[in-house]
Formats: structure tokens, sequence, C-alpha cells
């Protein structure tokens, strides 16, 4: 009897990866070794982006803290892995990974915004590599397609809380930087057909 194998992964080392994403046109997560493509977005998933980017900054305004989008990659050294959160902030100076200047360690909140093809995923393998960030304390999913918040919350035992939004009327706390975002700036322009 013939039996097909799955193919094997191939792998890559770190300093290649490295290389070939400073001069790829699209970017790619590091898996410790395994080189994933990312996807394009909706225009809710850009749109949801776009929105936070623009609440976060301007609530941020002379303060400490620093708005990041998805082009700064995160490295998660506990699980060799390179990722790209739709949105983040850092409070202070970026701490560079080996003194990269495209690699970060210290993201203080981390925004995910879901797709069907991801949400998995980012509520589960991603969620438990960003557990691992010392620095996060708050990990945000947002869904594109209905009005729907999960926000996440580390505290001082380094357990995790969840708290859910569904009203579009809700106002989240983001107490990592102190500032209160409200779901409908959020969902500014999004078409939610349910």
């Amino acid at each position: 009897m013939i039996t097909q194998s799955t193919p094997k992964k191939q792998t890559i080392s770190l300093d290649n990866y490295r290389q070939l994403e400073e001069i790829s046109e699209f970017k790619h997560e590091y898996h410790n070794g395994v080189i994933i493509p990312m996807t394009g977005g909706t225009i809710n998933h850009n749109t949801i982006i776009m929105n936070l980017i623009f609440c976060l900054k301007l609530a941020l305004n002379q303060t400490s803290f620093r708005v990041q989008s998805s082009d700064l990659r995160v490295w998660i050294p506990e699980y060799k892995r390179g990722v790209y959160p739709d949105v983040m902030v850092i409070q202070g100076d970026a701490i560079f990974n080996e003194n990269r200047q495209d690699e970060i360690i210290n993201p203080c909140l981390i925004f995910e915004v879901l797709s069907p093809s991801t949400s998995s995923y980012d509520r589960g393998d991603k969620f438990v590599y960003y557990r691992s960030i010392d620095y996060l304390k708050e990990y945000i999913l947002i869904d594109q397609a209905n009005y729907f918040i999960e926000h996440y919350t580390k505290t001082n035992n380094h357990q995790w809380l969840l708290q859910e939004y569904q009203d579009i009327n809700d106002v989240i706390k983001l107490n990592s930087i102190n500032i209160d975002v409200k779901m409908s700036n959020i969902y500014e322009n999004i078409a939610i057909t349910k």
C-alpha cells in the first residue's frame, strides 16, 4: 500500500529570515524556523486599525506612550517568534531586540483585529506567546464583523482577566495607558451586516 506523507515544512535560520524580511515586498511572521506569509486585510480590518491608531495617538499625545502599527515586528524570545500585531503601544523608549530597528520586545498593550482565518490563532497560540512578554499588560481582540471586543488584563499575580464588550456605547478602560476608548470610535464607519 502506498501512502502519502505530509510534506515537511522547510525551516530557515533567524538571520536568513531577517535578511529576507528587510527586502521583501510582503510581511512574514517567523515561527521558530518556519516563515508564515501574512495575508491582506478587508476594508473593515483596515478601518478599525486606522480608527484605533487615530484614537490612541490623539489621547496619548505628549505622554510617554508610543503607538505603533503592524509594520513593526515584536520578537517573543521564549517561543522564537517574530510577529506583527495590528496595533500596539510601547511605554517609554522602544527596547530593540539585538539592537535591530525593526524588532521590539516591550509592548505594554496589543490589539489584534480578528479575521475568520486568524481568530482561533489570535485567541489561542498567539495569546500564549504574547503572555510570555513581561512588559505586556493588556491584550485586546476586536471582531471586525460584529460589535464584539475581548479585553484581557494581566493582574499583579500574572493571571489574565477577561472583559467582553458588545454594546456600541460601551467605553473600554485601558489601564495600562491610562485612557478610555469608546467602542463607537473603534467601529466608526464600519458596516456591521448582522
